[in-house]
């Protein structure tokens, strides 16, 4: 009988927990489930046969070597700073790990130990990095198999709410880490686009969307992300003229979240003076010249870009930027401000369902022909706890989990789900959960 060790029973392992102990009996697994609360997993593995449920913490090296040496294979689902800790001890174990967080360069510098160990160190197997990576790659060595060169090659990926709870100004509601959204851009945004190399700076990002229909689900628009041009190197595209990676919002929303970007409102650089007693608007007046004869509305209208835009106005008086509530929060930055203030209205209520959306875009020649293929994946949650980010991040990480204990995976190193051994057979068992790709190819010219 095959152990599997899951480590953290957070939000994003109720299907890959779902998943691995339906699959038990039929493959003679048991799995063991650890988190430093150890009434939660019990809760996740819900009294199944298959699964047990133990406390653990990462930071007790003893007790995490002897864990980690009683199982055949090890899933990691901590948060991604403590990855580190448990793939050196796999590495010493000579024990493989998988899981759904990206490869650092930190954790890529350990290539050669894992193959020396002789196992193999899967990362990046979960939605975005996994999924994207697995349905690009199955259309660009399609491509290539054609005799096809790619020109261009733009992904985008998001996170929102499913279109019937949709019922916002913003059109937007939290559906995975909200500090992330708050933070997102932070940084200079890199990409190339004909063979030149453009750079996007955080206080210019939201001005810079495109504009986008995806599948039946109407207009999108979409900014850039930090860094396009390291995916070069991981779909072997080195000489491609043009490469984008983007997250999608609904239209007006860079608008207006540009707003606070621009008055310095996402800063999580330094502490607010007094922010526990501070108002909302106090906090927003903050960012805006002294003038204390002039009603803050009038002062962001006429110092800040965008925030005269009626529909701009609209969404940020929505959220109540201007109220005299007290802030409440001790030594706060102004994005953790921010934070709080979104936290009580863009939070999903008890029935809404959030929506996974996926679009590539591929440009290329092929003889004399030049042509373009559009995929686009779309996938609504069950509820507030099978999510879409739950479902998409746990299955693809659950099932590659199958295919290596079944002998189909045989690699070593630090490995990405960009292969056809993996991603072949991952996709066509996801499709069988509803998450597809609906592709359509076109003539350019």
């Amino acid at each position: 009988m095959k152990k599997i060790l899951v480590l953290g029973a957070g939000l994003s392992t109720i299907s890959l927990i779902d998943y691995l102990l339906k699959n038990a009996e039929e493959n003679q697994w048991q799995l063991t489930l650890g988190d430093i609360d150890k009434e939660l997993a019990i809760k996740k593995v819900n009294g199944s046969p298959y699964g047990r449920a133990i406390t653990f913490d990462v930071t007790d090296e003893q007790n995490t070597l002897k864990v980690i040496s009683d199982h055949d294979v090890v899933i990691s689902m901590l948060p991604a700073f403590m990855h580190m800790k448990v793939i050196t001890k796999c590495i010493e174990l000579k024990k493989p790990m998988l899981t759904a967080s990206y490869a650092t360069p930190e954790v890529k510098a350990l290539n050669e130990e894992a193959k020396t160990a002789g196992i193999p160190i899967m990362m990046e197997l979960g939605v975005d990095p996994g999924i994207d990576h697995m349905s690009a790659m199955n259309v660009i060595n399609r491509i290539r198999e054609e005799g096809g060169k790619l020109k261009s090659f733009y992904s985008f990926t998001g996170g929102l709410v499913a279109p019937e709870y949709d019922n916002n100004p913003w059109n937007y509601k939290f559906t995975w880490n909200p500090r992330n959204v708050v933070l997102a851009g932070n940084g200079v945004s890199k990409f190339i686009n004909n063979g030149r190399y453009k750079y996007i700076p955080y206080h210019r990002l939201f001005d810079r969307v495109l504009k986008r229909k995806i599948l039946n689900y109407g207009d999108f628009e979409v900014y850039a992300n930090r860094d396009s041009l390291s995916y070069r190197e991981i779909y072997g595209l080195e000489d491609i003229p043009s490469m984008y990676r983007g997250t999608i919002r609904r239209p007006g929303f860079s608008k207006a979240w540009n707003v606070f970007v621009r008055l310095g409102a996402t800063d999580d650089d330094y502490i607010i003076e007094d922010s526990e007693n501070m108002t909302y608007r106090q906090f927003i007046n903050s960012f805006l010249r002294y003038d204390p004869e002039m009603p803050v509305e009038i002062k962001l209208k006429l110092y800040c870009v965008n925030s005269c835009d009626p529909e701009v106005f609209k969404k940020l008086e929505w959220l109540g930027i201007f109220d005299k509530r007290k802030i409440g929060l001790k030594r706060a930055t102004p994005a953790q401000v921010l934070l709080k203030l979104l936290l009580g209205k863009w939070a999903m209520d008890p029935d809404d369902r959030d929506m996974l959306i996926m679009q590539h875009e591929f440009k290329y020649e092929v003889g004399n022909e030049e042509k373009m293929i559009v995929s686009a994946m779309a996938f609504e949650g069950e509820n507030q706890e099978k999510t879409a980010m739950a479902i998409t991040v746990g299955l693809p990480l659950a099932i590659t989990t199958k295919l290596f204990l079944q002998g189909k995976i045989k690699r070593t190193g630090i490995v990405l789900p960009i292969t056809e051994d993996i991603y072949k057979p991952v996709l066509d068992e996801l499709k069988t959960f509803g998450i597809s790709f609906d592709e359509k190819e076109y003539m350019m010219g």
